[in-house]
């Protein structure tokens, strides 16, 4: 699931970069695995690591757990002045919810 959102949002940063939107990754990995995984991918934008979960808990954000390894569930915070301005979730389509996102964002602007 992480990698087609991932590459949707990838396809689709210039397009978000001329609306004036900063676009970042988040997930409980640590930092290693995400540099990996963004050089893999060729991602143009940063990864942020949660490893500690606290971003997790005090947003209550939604997670799930297999393995013994718990995980963010997919979702979209648009932050506007250090104010969460709109959330996407559930993502159900993460290879074309980076598209369908801007599409909502650029429709509303």
């Amino acid at each position: 699931g992480s990698t087609p959102e991932a590459e949707g949002f990838r396809d689709q940063h210039a397009a978000f970069r001329d609306l004036g939107v900063a676009v970042f990754g988040i997930s409980g990995q640590d930092t290693a695995y995400q540099r990996e995984f963004a050089t893999r991918l060729g991602l143009p934008f940063p990864l942020l690591s949660d490893e500690s979960f606290a971003l997790r808990d005090g947003l209550a954000l939604p997670t799930f757990t297999t393995g013994g390894v718990t995980y963010l569930k997919r979702l979209t915070l648009l932050i506007e002045s250090g104010r969460i301005a709109r959330i996407a979730y559930p993502v159900d389509r993460p290879g074309q919810h980076a598209a369908e996102f801007l599409a909502d964002l650029t429709r509303s602007r």
